[in-house]
């Protein structure tokens, strides 16, 4: 008796008795007839074998299929020597998922070619050969399950490698067509983007997650991009990372300035990324205008944290005069330089933002820092001395808001 198989190993195959490796001899000289017969008959009922290449199914197909015979043949001659493996079995299930044949239809063919070899031994079995029959099944069956899982393995391998290298075609084309460093002609043609796109950039806080870690990262980015995917219900062209990043959309023909899709897209994103993310959407016309879209919304979503709106879907109509703010030019660093003196004063810099986005109530500023209202006006008036800002004048409060907009350039 042979001794049971260490966790890992195979368990052996059973030695077939004399009579049992007789039975299997007189089918060998039928091998090639079967193979044939496989190829261009058995197999054509199958979904989508019909439409394979015919050397594809006389070459290759017929190929395997002799291989698996002779195989089985040698193993029940020798069930513990060198048969051979199943290593042409795995370079077939490799090329059929390149090919795009389904697995289901793989896996019917090397069931259905199991069910010919055990229709040929039971053509072949004489009476009194019962038994032997029987033992031919039993180690048929064995084998048949070991040829299913060394093909649906690396079919499902080869499958999530093409996919990934897909995905990793998709997002450098997006990519490149992001930072213009590929030509934008037929850049969303290849994408599978018709017409106009809406160009969308996303924002995480980062202050309200957890201590991140690699595999919490890719987790997080996995989640975001199956939201996409099943909210538009297409594979979503993204470039995301922990902090957010952007996507590529079709505009619809409803909802030109892409409203509709942020609001849908901030309520579902909102359930894996926390209800503190920000989304800006921006339409482009043609590839070309890709890039500057992008730098758009990122812009939109820069200048409404600094102003202190609220978290969502933020619109340029939302931000007009501050956009138009902090636009640079010669008198940029000049600007941002006022507030140098609170520079090391995070309190001071945020009581001022709030402040100018309370609209100078300074009852509303305090609720909104949890401070006394005196609090809020001591601090002002120590802005006001450190600057030389006079904040509750027109000018003074324009150039409070163009400073902090101009500085929240290098804010992470």
């Amino acid at each position: 008796m042979p001794s049971d198989p260490l966790p890992g190993q195979r368990t052996p195959y059973p030695t077939p008795s004399p009579a049992a490796q007789a039975l299997a001899a007189r089918c060998e000289s039928r091998v090639n007839e079967l193979a044939r017969r496989m190829a261009r008959e058995d197999f054509e009922r199958l979904p989508g074998y019909a439409e394979l290449p015919a050397d594809v199914k006389d070459v290759e197909v017929a190929a395997t299929v002799r291989n698996g015979l002779r195989l089985f043949l040698r193993r029940v001659r020798d069930p513990q020597g060198r048969a051979g493996d199943y290593s042409l079995f795995r370079e077939r299930a490799a090329q059929r998922a390149e090919e795009g044949m389904p697995l289901h239809t793989l896996l019917r063919s090397h069931s259905t070619a199991a069910y010919v070899l055990w229709q040929a031994l039971r053509s072949e079995a004489g009476e009194g050969e019962e038994g032997a029959l029987i033992e031919l099944v039993d180690f048929l069956l064995r084998g048949h399950e070991a040829v299913i899982g060394a093909v649906a393995e690396t079919y499902l391998v080869e499958q999530a490698t093409l996919s990934a290298e897909h995905r990793e075609q998709r997002r450098a084309l997006l990519r490149g067509l992001l930072d213009g460093s590929v030509p934008p002609q037929s850049t969303l043609e290849e994408l599978g983007i018709e017409g106009r796109c809406l160009v969308v950039h996303l924002h995480l806080p980062r202050e309200k997650r957890q201590a991140p870690s690699d595999v919490a990262d890719r987790r997080l980015v996995r989640r975001l991009q199956a939201v996409l995917d099943r909210t538009l219900n297409t594979e979503v062209l993204a470039l995301l990372d922990t902090d957010g990043g952007h996507l590529l959309i079709p505009q619809e023909a409803d909802d030109p300035d892409g409203i509709r899709t942020g609001e849908e897209l901030t309520t579902r994103l909102r359930q894996v990324g926390g209800d503190d993310i920000r989304l800006a959407v921006v339409g482009a016309a043609a590839a070309r205008d890709v890039p500057a879209a992008a730098r758009t919304a990122a812009d939109i979503v820069r200048i409404s944290r600094a102003c202190g709106r609220p978290p969502g879907l933020h619109l340029m109509n939302d931000v007009l005069l501050e956009y138009h703010l902090s636009r640079r030019n010669e008198s940029s660093d000049r600007i941002a330089a006022l507030l140098d003196p609170i520079a090391d004063r995070p309190d001071l810099i945020e009581t001022l933002r709030v402040h100018l986005e309370q609209r100078h109530d300074r009852r509303s500023t305090a609720r909104s820092l949890g401070l006394h209202p005196n609090t809020v006006d001591n601090r002002l008036t120590r802005i006001t001395h450190l600057t030389g800002l006079d904040i509750p004048s027109a000018r003074g409060s324009a150039l409070a808001l163009a400073a902090l907009l101009l500085r929240a350039d290098n804010r992470p």
